[in-house]
């Protein structure tokens, strides 16, 4: 049978393309990883990778072992959380991943709070789209995640946090500046601003688009939340911003206008998920109740939900 050495070295190999990058990660030498690569194929009477002095190619073969032995590495990386984790919760290194348009506005109410009552945690944060968090957290490159629900994965579970509205950013010019409260009818025949596709924003923002009448200038879709207010404010449109960054960044922005919707507005749900076979589930879900803990004595203008983890 494969070793777990020889399973960890072809999933370098599958994920690099380099026999070279691949020794590098696996801190071993290059003769080491091809002559175990070498026994492997020769074990398992079948070649998995095509090399010459130019490029390394999976075989189709190669290819579906490597996937499968990537899926063999987290189940045995998850025994080993599992015995260590059973003594202690909430230490060492725990792999967060979080979206761009929440991560900055949300961890400053949240880290020191975790800091305070888990010196021993140490968050290694990942900011990235929603498509490559996904990614990441299904390949094990990530233990939780912080995601816009539902998630409809049956691989993942989550733990439901709390409802972040949406408000709306306008030039300062703009006939609805005038209203404190705004309602979604306000929105018919507006031009609206959004994030690029790939964005969990993007959905949401387009889909409330086309409920309320109006238009959302796709050839205008950015990256990020500092370029959409700023777009706005030089009358290019209007845009929905999230409560957390209109705090953090756009109430005291003298260009533009924030207003809210009236209830119930438009908003997010926001959860912690972690896929559903973790040996840590029991930690993520004592995660998710210290993070509305800290949300609760900090943040005003979210609403906070006690909703158990979900499968």
């Amino acid at each position: 049978m494969p070793t777990l050495r020889q399973l960890r070295y072809l999933v370098a190999i599958a994920d690099t393309l380099s026999f070279r990058r691949a020794a590098e990660i696996c801190h071993v030498s290059q003769p080491t990883l091809s002559a175990q690569l070498g026994t492997l194929e020769a074990r398992l009477k079948v070649q998995l990778v095509e090399r010459n002095r130019r490029r390394v190619v999976m075989t189709p073969l190669g290819a579906e072992i490597a996937e499968r032995a990537r899926r063999v590495l987290r189940e045995v990386g998850d025994i080993a959380e599992l015995a260590e984790k059973g003594r202690h919760i909430l230490e060492g290194t725990l792999r967060l991943g979080v979206l761009p348009s929440l991560g900055p506005y949300l961890f400053p109410h949240v880290l020191p709070f975790l800091r305070q009552r888990y010196p021993r945690l140490t968050l290694y944060l990942r900011e990235d789209n929603a498509e490559n968090l996904m990614r990441r957290l299904e390949e094990g490159d990530l233990d939780v995640m912080l995601f816009p629900l539902p998630l409809r994965r049956e691989a993942l579970s989550t733990a439901t946090l709390f409802d972040e509205p949406l408000w709306l950013a306008l030039p300062k010019d703009h006939p609805l500046a005038a209203k404190d409260v705004l309602a979604l009818d306000d929105l018919r025949e507006l031009t609206i601003l959004a994030l690029e596709p790939g964005h969990s924003l993007h959905a949401q923002v387009l889909a409330l688009c086309r409920a309320h009448g109006a238009r959302v200038l796709l050839d205008y879709a950015t990256t990020s939340l500092d370029t959409l207010r700023q777009m706005a404010a030089m009358g290019v449109g209007a845009t929905f911003l999230p409560a957390l960054y209109v705090r953090a960044e756009a109430m005291d922005d003298g260009q533009i206008v924030v207003r809210p919707f009236a209830p119930p507005p438009p908003s997010r749900r926001i959860g912690l998920a972690w896929r559903g076979l973790s040996a840590r589930g029991r930690e993520y879900e004592a995660l998710a109740s210290h993070i509305r803990d800290a949300l609760r004595a900090a943040v005003a203008g979210v609403t906070v939900l006690d909703h158990a983890a979900d499968s």
